[in-house]
């Protein structure tokens, strides 16, 4: 036996890449596997740093949203033909979270915040690659959360409209506090505290 015919069919994608069909279809594949231009995208373990920071972000997020809103973590977003990103955080509608199906993946019209806690592995894909994708589905709101010496900085973004990319709106240190897409409040020195 050779060594490709050991390897899974998923491991090589066919001409053009694999569609968003093919592969919320797929099986075996390991965990937070992202489809990302018709190529699979695998994420390394998680880091410590980024496990505390998506917990406290959507702990506070679910528990300040209004009735018509949820937050979710690490579920398929499908964006595209060819994209099926899996952000750490969606904010989706209440209609959307209690929805049976699909039950893999949300779409573009159920979220209205994503959030990426850029790990090492993940920098490019979470600063240049996603957010233009995210903007182009019509996501309203994008969150790039970075560590900073154990600290966690959100860098907040909303869809202009009129230019369909995101625009900043913020950079946050110590304390998250923004109006949309409701009003959030968020000490991000917890992160730094639960680590030290």
């Amino acid at each position: 036996m050779s060594a490709a015919e050991a390897l899974p069919d998923w491991v090589i994608p066919p001409p053009g890449g694999f569609t968003a069909e093919e592969f919320l279809g797929m099986s075996g594949l390991p965990p937070r596997t992202e489809l990302i231009d018709g190529s699979l995208v695998f994420v390394s373990p998680q880091e410590k740093w980024h496990s505390r920071v998506i917990n406290l972000i959507l702990r506070e997020l679910d528990r300040q949203a209004p009735p018509h809103l949820r937050a979710e973590r690490e579920m398929a977003l499908r964006i595209g033909a060819r994209q099926v990103p899996e952000p750490d955080i969606l904010v989706v509608t209440a209609q959307a979270y209690d929805r049976d199906k699909p039950s893999t993946h949300y779409l573009p019209a159920d979220v209205h915040l994503v959030v990426e806690a850029v790990s090492p592995d993940s920098v490019d894909r979470d600063r240049d690659t996603k957010p233009p994708k995210y903007a182009a589905a019509g996501i309203p709101h994008y969150w790039r959360v970075e560590n900073a010496a154990g600290r966690a900085v959100v860098y907040a973004y909303e869809r202009d409209p009129a230019a369909t990319g995101y625009v900043p709106t913020g950079i946050h240190h110590d304390r998250l506090q923004v109006s949309v897409p409701y009003p959030i409040d968020i000490d991000l020195t917890a992160v730094g505290r639960r680590l030290g």
